[in-house]
């Protein structure tokens, strides 16, 4: 683990606040994404989940789950719950954003192209949910070959049974390519090994 970013998935207000996408769970695991992006944010890489403006933008499947949510599209959703959450925005930069509107960060190229460019290779993944968005990223991650860690305690989700479902499957069909820890021993680990990612 000699070179590697944080990939904090969609803590955003829309998530945190009372909307119909809200994650009561997201405040339990906040004060782990804090510790980790304050002693490393020029590591850290946000990832916002951005609704289309209206669900006829979207192409397949997505338009009618946007006629299902149509609350959540751009046009009626207020466009400052699209940020990250407050105690976390402050800190980018030096932590970038990468914005997408699939649950993968991974679909339009842009991420996987950047950290190549800094020559990254092992995720440390937080956020929510992690049965959802946080599942897409571990997952897409391994296929494009990083080494991914997930920090149990600083995941989330609005299942528990699901979010416990997720971490099992990880953790035990994935571990050759991905490693379970807490955000306490993850920290302990990053500080031994000093290693350094350049940031943008």
């Amino acid at each position: 683990m000699n070179n590697w970013v944080h990939l904090c998935i969609d803590m955003q207000r829309m998530f945190a606040e009372d909307t119909p996408w809200h994650v009561p769970w997201m405040a339990n695991v906040s004060n782990e994404i804090l510790e980790l992006v304050e002693r490393f944010p020029e590591r850290t890489i946000f990832t916002r989940f951005i609704p289309p403006e209206r669900a006829t933008d979207m192409p397949g499947m997505w338009r009618p789950y946007y006629e299902k949510w149509h609350e959540m599209t751009r046009a009626v959703l207020a466009p400052e719950l699209l940020n990250v959450v407050p105690s976390l925005a402050r800190l980018a930069p030096p932590a970038r954003i990468f914005d997408k509107m699939t649950y993968s960060p991974w679909t339009s190229g842009r991420l996987h192209q950047a950290l190549m460019e800094d020559k990254v290779h092992t995720l440390a993944i937080t956020g929510g949910e992690t049965d959802v968005c946080v599942l897409a990223a571990a997952i897409g991650g391994v296929d494009l070959g990083y080494k991914v860690i997930i920090l149990k305690d600083a995941v989330c989700s609005g299942a528990d049974e699901t979010h416990d479902a997720t971490l099992e499957l990880l953790g035990g069909r994935f571990s050759a390519q991905v490693e379970i820890l807490t955000t306490a021993d993850f920290i302990a680990l990053a500080k031994k090994l000093n290693s350094f990612c350049p940031s943008r």
